[in-house]
């Protein structure tokens, strides 16, 4: 994690417009051992305001993971994709998209835009836990994630 240390909570910036979505996704990571801190927006013109906020307040809070919708309004997610991709500091956070669509043309659009994971949406609360716990384990517990640059 680019600024996460074992003592703070884990900084997740999760993008979704859908209601439910974003209740699961925040009720499945309360089942996880991690201390997680959600910052939600909730289209994607929101989420580069926010990154923009990012990059300029001294107080800013860079998240340490992104959840990343792709059916956004406004700014879809393949766009933000791009944006990021483009403009985020190095190392930027690790960038899942957690989207409903199975589409091999999403999933192809999404690696080539530099998602660092594309995962499908889970279809019951159980499942949205499992792939919290996947989430911790692989991003939060195992990962090796380049130094920020001095």
């Amino acid at each position: 994690m680019p600024s996460h240390t074992p003592t703070e909570p884990v900084d997740i910036l999760l993008v979704e417009d859908n209601p439910g979505d974003v209740r699961l996704t925040q009720e499945a990571f309360k089942s996880i051992d991690s201390e997680i801190e959600f910052h939600i927006v909730t289209d994607g013109k929101a989420a580069t305001r926010y990154f923009d906020v990012c990059g300029t307040d001294t107080e800013r809070i860079d998240p340490d993971l992104v959840l990343l919708d792709l059916n956004l309004p406004r700014i879809d997610g393949f766009k933000i994709l791009e944006i990021l991709k483009d403009e985020l500091d190095y190392p930027p956070p690790p960038i899942l998209v957690l989207s409903s669509s199975e589409t091999e043309e999403d999933i192809v659009e999404s690696y080539e835009r530099a998602a660092n994971a594309y995962l499908t949406k889970p279809d019951t609360p159980d499942e949205f836990d499992t792939l919290a716990r996947a989430i911790e384990d692989f991003w939060f517990d195992s990962v090796r994630h380049p130094p920020a640059p001095s």
